[in-house]
């Protein structure tokens, strides 16, 4: 046109440069395949751990605290806690060694999300150290974890939770209170309305044996139920992702779960 010739309008030249593939950024960018689903299975208690961290905010504003809490995939048990003013790697060490000698057994598989302190060299050590293998979740894919994340959720809706704490001792206080209730009293929908501690303990087969009186009762008064009651019992396996391959092309089970 600057030439005095008209040979095509604009959209036309853009419309022939997208057939030669000439549009778009051409600037080389990064590639990353897709994250590999994190597969696990726990059939006794101490076999898979996970991990996380919450936030408790306290009554100064953008003062907050941070609770680590270490929980049995297949018991649901708190195994180790620990409440801290931040974040740091030493303190998830020190906090894992404790549980390693309070339960005197390592787990085989240590699952946490990708948080800088789960991914970090100090904690990646230890577990090299003790042999434990590390899992990890998707990033921003939170259901990867969901005991971890089911059992703060139900910490943060019991009816006494404060909402925000005065300082560390009133949140140390109340947080030793509620999962010493949550280990030894709270009815575990997840594991058949048994105690964590029942189930990590195995004495929840004996509590079952108090439960069959519902037989009892049934044969005494069949006309009071629609159907025969019955005892619940705990399921033998407890999955994290537990796999669809017809659905599920891209999981995988860790190499040394599969082994096993």
């Amino acid at each position: 046109m600057d030439e005095g010739l008209h040979v095509a309008s604009e959209a036309t030249w853009y419309r022939l440069a997208r057939a030669a593939k000439l549009t778009g950024d051409r600037r080389r960018t990064a590639t990353h395949p897709p994250k590999t689903i994190p597969v696990l299975c726990a059939s006794r208690p101490n076999q898979v751990w996970s991990w996380d961290i919450t936030v408790l905010p306290t009554i100064d504003r953008g003062r907050n605290l941070r609770l680590y809490v270490v929980l049995d995939v297949f018991s649901r048990a708190v195994v180790a806690w620990r409440l801290e003013p931040d974040e740091k790697g030493f303190k998830a060490v020190e906090m894992l060694e404790n549980a390693f000698a309070g339960q005197n057994a390592k787990p085989e598989v240590l699952h946490a999300d990708r948080g800088s302190i789960m991914t970090g060299t100090e904690v990646t050590a230890l577990l090299a150290a003790h042999e434990v293998i590390q899992s990890h979740s998707r990033p921003r894919v939170s259901n990867d974890n969901p005991f971890s994340e089911a059992q703060f959720k139900t910490m943060k809706y019991a009816l006494d939770y404060p909402g925000r704490f005065t300082d560390m001792g009133h949140a140390k206080r109340w947080v030793s209170a509620w999962i010493g209730y949550y280990n030894d009293c709270h009815l575990h929908s997840g594991i058949g309305y048994y105690t964590p501690a029942s189930v990590h303990d195995g004495t929840w087969t004996h509590i079952r044996d108090h439960r069959a009186l519902l037989d009892k009762h049934y044969a005494e008064h069949p006309e009071r139920y629609r159907r025969p009651p019955k005892a619940s019992t705990v399921e033998t396996e407890t999955w994290i992702n537990k796999p669809h391959p017809q659905t599920d092309p891209l999981i995988e089970i860790n190499d040394a779960q599969q082994a096993a």
